[in-house]
């Protein structure tokens, strides 16, 4: 790779942090965050030294854009993983919020929460994440505790009838004043922490509660500090895609994503593997718009222990070139960027990904990408994706075939089948070899592949 186009593409990245840095209040980020989450290699399990220790690497690829460190569900159990939910023991204050447990973050001993934390990460250039669930707790509830800031308790603000599938030790907001009272105070404390991020969880079928996601929405916008606002899991409804296109950062269009290309037999519902993640990632591309993407989960690369939330300790199943055909595809569809590796672990290959430039300034950047939907019948067996940048004065465009066949196929196509007039060469960025100027391309793409090209 060229030392102009180093540079280029570091301009690039460099804009893009520099539109989130500039995201005021309830503003939407101007680039899809990107980031580290716990939850595929330590799940429930993660402490604050593990913690600590992931977020020290992750500062060191801070040039790269990544900056959010996520904590996922269970930051709150002080017992994670016991049979019941309830044996979990969930941790609350006074006013019925979740507070971190201080037995496994012992930073937040005497109130502190996540303060002290979020403090050390803002001054290494990171920002804090963190999941929680819609609703109040139950303990609360049953305690009727009060809600900071406002004349009512827990017991007025809940819907005991109605709780999260998976977690029922959560009781669904009501839409009224006592509800939104309590939801201000849960953010008014996240902001006083210094969270950036907020993550919702069992949103969209457990069942669906639109309403509560207005809510938190305009919890957020009063809080005080800027947070990105993704909701999790998908598909959404019709009503939550309504409220996630006007008033969240990110929103998940799936179950959880896992490192299989498809599901094996007799695995549950509740995942997608990367071969189903194509047809999601079209069907819902036309719904995202900038600083409202669709989400495609975290990217489980690298070395998922030691205690993954699926399966045994591993590292991922998925090989090099379906590890590649997932990074461009995110990356091409705008999706957040979440990596889900042990970072302490960092392998090679991993921080190659992580580190290419170019492939990271079509996800943050990009003014146009979307799926190339009307495509030869010899492309049966191969998925295109177009970007198009901007920098400098100069308009780059970008063409990512993906092959999910599960043998090599031979692309052999014209520049004129996608729009392009004459002959052009074309650039991969993965390696930066240059095919020569020609009207037509012709690459050999592996099984479960990808071709990633600049068209110059």
């Amino acid at each position: 790779m060229s030392r102009r186009t180093e540079l280029v593409n570091a301009f690039l990245v460099a804009v893009s942090l520099l539109f989130a840095a500039a995201s005021p209040a309830g503003a939407q980020a101007a680039a899809p965050p990107m980031g580290w989450s716990e939850w595929d290699a330590y799940g429930i399990t993660v402490t604050e030294a593990d913690f600590r220790a992931n977020a020290a690497v992750l500062a060191s690829l801070k040039q790269y854009g990544w900056q959010y460190a996520l904590f996922d569900a269970g930051w709150y159990m002080q017992n994670p993983g016991a049979a019941d939910k309830a044996g979990n023991g969930y941790v609350v204050d006074d006013a019925g919020r979740l507070t971190p447990a201080v037995n496994r973050f012992p930073s937040a001993t005497n109130g502190a929460g996540f303060k002290p934390l979020a403090d050390w990460l803002h001054a290494r250039g990171l920002k804090l994440g963190i999941h929680v669930m819609p609703g109040i707790p139950r303990q609360a509830v049953e305690a009727n505790r009060p809600i900071a800031g406002s004349p009512f308790h827990a017991a007025e603000a809940a819907d005991t009838t109605q709780t999260c599938s998976w977690d029922s030790e959560f009781y669904v907001a009501r839409e009224n004043t006592a509800g939104q009272a309590y939801l201000d105070s849960i953010f008014k404390l996240y902001a006083q922490w210094g969270v950036d991020y907020i993550k919702l969880g069992c949103v969209s079928d457990h069942p669906a509660h639109p309403g509560e996601i207005r809510q938190i929405a305009e919890a957020i916008a009063k809080a005080g500090r800027p947070m990105v606002f993704s909701l999790s899991p998908g598909p959404p409804s019709p009503e939550v895609l309504e409220i996630a296109q006007r008033s969240a950062t990110a929103w998940r269009f799936s179950e959880e994503h896992w490192d299989f290309w498809t599901p094996e037999a007799g695995q549950t519902g509740h995942m997608v593997g990367l071969r189903q993640d194509f047809d999601l990632f079209e069907k819902w591309a036309s719904a995202a718009t900038t600083g409202h993407w669709i989400d495609g989960d975290v990217l489980p690369a690298g070395w998922l222990g030691p205690h993954p939330a699926w399966g045994e300790a591993r590292a991922t199943r998925l090989t090099h070139d379906e590890r590649r055909s997932e990074f461009a595809l995110w990356a091409f569809a705008r999706s957040p960027l979440f990596m889900g590796a042990n970072l302490t672990q960092l392998d090679a290959f991993t921080r190659a990904l992580m580190t290419n430039r170019e492939i990271l300034a079509i996800n943050q950047t990009a003014q146009e990408s979307h799926p190339v939907r009307e495509l030869p019948a010899s492309f049966e067996n191969l998925r295109v994706w177009e970007a198009q940048t901007q920098a400098g004065g100069r308009a780059r465009s970008y063409l990512a075939f993906f092959n999910i066949e599960d043998k090599p196929v031979v692309l052999h196509a014209t520049w004129a089948q996608f729009g392009v007039k004459g002959a052009h060469s074309a650039r991969s960025l993965w390696d930066g070899k240059r095919t020569k100027a020609a009207p037509t391309l012709e690459a050999t793409i592996a099984a479960h592949g990808c071709a990633v090209y600049e068209v110059e």
